[in-house]
């Protein structure tokens, strides 16, 4: 496919790893997330082995202006692809606007047409890389996030009234809450996580992730429980980065939900945040198709935006048949709880 020149400029390849430009750009622009920092890079590396990658316009002797993070995912199942970035919910790059976007973009679409790579994925937020010419968009979300900014009391009056009441049920309960980033906690969180992971019929993320993440981010991540006496029975995952705390992960057990541990889990969140001057509260990305998630964010008032992932060819990428899918889903449900780990250990390297 021929496209048209549309950077003047030669692109330059940074290590966000070795450069401390990257964390000076990740400290100065606005659009950085917890996903850009050099502790989930990091983190990826170690568990997964993904070599990270800047592009840049800026010269090596330069202050770094703008720039765009990919991590390269290299596998013999799901094919070599540069990605924007790994399980994460969203990457934007690091530019000022959509022209900017496209002149980091275009030399790498040569890559892909050159047989580098099978192909090129982004997660913007803020722009679309339409302008770079040949981008399909391949996946569309929703994105909440909660405004931390306004009273608590303003919080709890957005809160909408299902939500409130489960947090009442939680104090009448008398359930406790515990947070910090221990073996402890991280054994009872991952538990939590195998059970719902069997329950939307998923395989677990491996505990060397999990690992990995605790050991980069250190006090910056927070592992939340809530118990019914000894029993841990919810569970969340968040990673602070400058004004946001991010919701990475949660987890539950189905068996206690009327008992209100997620809505105590959420609650103090909310109130550690606000209270530690937080200013955001990013809930992640939704499918659009699951409504029950987003009608749970949308309760906690969380505010709605459109996310979409973008991927070089603009064509299709085979996907798992529906038959495939189900099939899997049964050995999920059926699988003792060791072969579900395995299988999650094997196939995420895969999937980034």
């Amino acid at each position: 496919m021929s496209l048209p020149h549309v950077n003047p400029r030669s692109l330059f390849v940074v290590d966000p790893l070795r450069d401390k430009r990257w964390s000076e750009l990740i400290k100065r622009h606005r659009a950085s997330s917890v996903f850009h920092t050099t502790e989930w890079l990091s983190a990826l590396r170690l568990a997964y082995d993904y070599e990270s990658v800047v592009y840049t316009t800026c010269k090596p002797s330069e202050e770094l202006t703008s720039g765009i993070v990919f991590c390269k995912v290299k596998s013999w199942l799901t094919g070599h692809r540069l990605v924007s970035l790994p399980f994460s919910d969203h990457c934007d790059p690091l530019v000022e606007n959509s022209v900017e976007f496209g002149d980091l973009l275009s030399p790498l679409l040569k890559s892909v047409d050159g047989g580098d790579w099978d192909y090129c994925e982004v997660r913007p937020i803020r722009l679309e890389p339409g302008l770079s010419g040949g981008y399909r968009q391949d996946n569309r979300y929703y994105w909440h996030a909660i405004d931390l900014r306004p009273s608590i009391d303003a919080i709890v009056q957005n809160l909408h009234t299902s939500e409130r009441g489960k947090i009442r049920r939680a104090e009448r309960e008398a359930l406790f809450y515990d947070e910090g980033n221990s073996e402890r906690l991280l054994g009872q969180f991952y538990k939590l996580l195998v059970t719902t992971r069997r329950r939307h019929h998923l395989p677990p993320q491996p505990m060397k992730w999990f690992r990995s993440l605790m050991v980069v981010f250190g006090e910056k991540l927070k592992i939340r429980v809530a118990y019914k006496g000894d029993t841990p029975i919810a569970s969340i995952l968040t990673l602070d980065h400058k004004n946001t705390v991010t919701y990475k992960y949660g987890c539950s057990d189905a068996r206690f939900h009327s008992l209100g541990g997620v809505a105590l889990v959420l609650w103090n969140t909310i109130q550690r945040a606000k209270t530690t001057g937080f200013e955001k509260l990013d809930l992640g990305r939704s499918d659009i198709s699951n409504h029950g998630l987003t009608t749970f964010k949308e309760h906690w008032g969380g505010l709605r935006g459109d996310l979409s992932y973008w991927r070089y060819p603009n064509r299709s990428i085979s996907h798992e048949s529906i038959g495939t899918r189900m099939f899997v889903g049964r050995i999920v449900k059926s699988a003792p709880d060791p072969m579900l780990i395995a299988m999650g250990n094997w196939l995420y390297r895969h999937i980034g």
